[in-house]
């Protein structure tokens, strides 16, 4: 593989990764945004990008804030995300991201945590929003708006001010006050599903290290298109779909929504995508869903296509021998597979998913269509990967083999232990929580639990604390039933509950276009609430439920299920930013009906 990448040792910070970039390649694009005034896409060049981060770097300054201050963000993924990240940790500040529809009470917890001093907002929404919790807010100096304030929508606060109002007449040179590698650049608070989020400290190092062994992984070039959808204050996005493509030189395409998502895989034609599963998992939904509208000559020929992709796809991973029907790929590409992947742009040479397992079904389905899946595993306070499958190497129920430079080894309980120069410094303020994560001898204790087989690929089979334990004594994992669960259109969010009762149970929240369906098919109102409590509606959706568990041991099914089509968001504090459910908030809201469901 040709070196085209900056190496940490070149960069030794973030600041100094950015500044080796545009000295590289000065004029070559570096952002694509879109401009919704001008209903345009609009490019970035690196040599423009250094010419911002200037103004904003003598902004920070004339605010008198000195390294090692705390400075957030709260945008959508945006060049001027980069832009404040770069302008302040060019000066040595560290930056604290926020999700951008993150609940006003947590925003506030973490301003007051990290003792933030100034806090950029999209515009006048979010500081409406935030408005609600302004009084814990009084350790910021000052509030930068994006879009501009006007005078008459501009609330009693001196602190707000307009972007351009604040970087008004400012012209300089890119400053370089950043510290040594081993500084803290970041503080990345986690989602929280269990209780109040914590401040994962990462160096410059941290997230070089990671970024560089991400980069070790594939065979990547300068001409790489990403589309960036992904929230940027995910370690995930910030490390792979951030400081990634400023290592090897390539293009970051800006995402207009999720929900623009499909159009802009099309025109964008991006060779680099970062999921969860949830998006890939969407598609898939909306695969099987379309193909129930086909006849049956052509969900044969789907069916067809995916058996022959498989084994071809397994034949070139030296993984089985060639068979006859192989001949039959051609034509089952042309027919099927092709028409898959030009919906994605057709160019996609990375399908990247983290964050959470994607179903094994899934995977495969996309794998022998063409569609290139590689799951990796990793988390925030690992910066965050840990380990990745390969092009050459791919088994989509593993997480794939270590990544470069980082130890991984099983120890008590199966659990997965992590060791190497992306482990994080510690959490902020909580020594506590540091020693019982990081171990005397500089092991990450991750609280997942892995297998590893002869070929060094590493499988999650549980989590620690994630086993529900019936009254029988009988232990099921969870999120597995759940994903197993939500491959059903019909169901949008589901958690399986039963920890110490006599059987399994559910919280089911329904796709309302499939509950209509469903609806109609057994002859009930689907615009009375009253039809989700009807006996013979709950058989039905056990049924389907209960069929997508078939693979499972015979005590892991589900006797009960509550139905709704309220949705749990991120508002009413029932997940968190990156769509993890938070299950003691859900089994607090839902206590009535959880136990009218274990009710004779």
């Amino acid at each position: 593989m040709t070196e085209i990448a900056i190496t940490p040792q070149e960069a030794l910070t973030l600041p100094g990764l950015f500044r080796e970039r545009i000295k590289r390649s000065p004029d070559k694009v570096a952002y694509r945004n879109y401009d919704f005034a001008g209903q345009a896409w609009v490019d970035t060049t690196w040599a423009e990008m250094a010419t911002e981060v200037a103004r904003w770097q003598l902004a920070f300054k004339k605010e008198g804030l000195k390294a090692g201050d705390k400075v957030a963000i709260m945008l959508k993924n945006s060049r001027e995300w980069v832009v404040f990240d770069q302008a302040a940790m060019g000066l040595g500040l560290v930056t604290v991201p926020l999700y951008t529809e993150d609940r006003p009470e947590n925003v506030a917890y973490i301003v007051h945590d990290a003792g933030v001093k100034l806090l950029v907002v999209e515009g006048r929404r979010q500081w409406r929003r935030l408005q609600e919790v302004s009084e814990k807010l009084d350790g910021l100096l000052r509030i930068v708006s994006i879009q501009t304030i006007e005078e008459e929508d501009k609330p009693e606060e001196p602190r707000l001010k307009s972007l351009n109002d604040w970087i008004f007449g400012l012209e300089g040179r890119l400053l370089a006050e950043e510290g040594d590698p081993d500084d803290l650049a970041t503080i990345v608070y986690t989602s929280g599903t269990t209780g109040r989020p914590k401040g994962v400290m990462l160096s410059h190092n941290n997230i070089l290290s990671n970024a560089y062994a991400a980069y070790q992984c594939g065979s990547f070039t300068s001409d790489e298109v990403l589309l960036s959808f992904l929230p940027l204050s995910h370690m995930l996005e910030r490390t792979t779909g951030y400081y990634f493509p400023i290592m090897v030189g390539a293009k970051v395409v800006y995402a207009r929504s999720v929900n623009q998502l499909g159009e802009d895989l099309l025109n964008q034609k991006p060779t680099i995508l970062i999921s969860v599963p949830r998006i890939y998992e969407r598609v898939y939904a909306k695969i099987m869903d379309s193909l129930e509208k086909q006849s049956v000559f052509k969900r044969r020929l789907f069916k067809k296509a995916v058996d022959v992709g498989w084994q071809n796809y397994q034949y070139h991973q030296g993984r089985v021998k060639w068979q006859p029907k192989q001949l039959l790929w051609p034509i089952l590409n042309r027919l099927v597979a092709r028409k898959i992947t030009a919906h994605l742009g057709g160019r996609l040479g990375y399908a990247i998913c983290g964050g959470a397992a994607m179903p094994p079904e899934i995977a495969r389905t996309f794998l022998a269509l063409g569609v290139p899946v590689y799951q990796g595993y990793g988390l925030t306070e690992s910066s965050p990967l840990i380990c990745g499958n390969r092009p050459e190497d791919n088994i989509p129920e593993s997480i794939g083999m270590v990544a470069p430079g980082i130890e991984v080894k099983i120890g008590d309980k199966s659990e997965l232990l992590a060791r190497g120069p992306n482990i994080m410094l510690g959490y902020w303020n909580n020594k506590k929580a540091t020693h019982e994560t990081i171990d005397s001898e500089g092991w990450l204790h991750t609280g997942d639990q892995a297998r590893v087989d002869e070929g060094g690929h590493y499988y999650i089979i549980g989590r620690i604390k994630d086993i529900i334990v019936l009254g029988n004594g009988e232990k099921v994992p969870p999120v597995d039933m759940e994903m197993a669960i939500a491959l059903d259109p019909l169901i949008e969010q589901v958690m399986v509950i039963g920890e110490a009762r006599p059987f399994l149970a559910a919280l089911a929240v329904l796709n309302p276009d499939e509950w209509i369906k469903l609806a109609t098919e057994l002859g009930v109102d689907a615009e009375n609430p009253a039809s989700l409590t009807e006996k013979f509606i709950e058989k039905a959706v056990l049924t389907r439920i209960n069929n997508q568990l078939s693979d499972f041991p015979g005590y892991a099914q589900i006797r009960r299920v509550f139905l709704t089509l309220e949705p749990w968001t991120v508002d009413d504090g029932l997940i968190t930013p990156t769509l993890k459910m938070k299950r003691p908030q859900l089994m607090k809201k839902y206590a009535e009906e959880i136990e009218t469901l274990y009710r004779k």
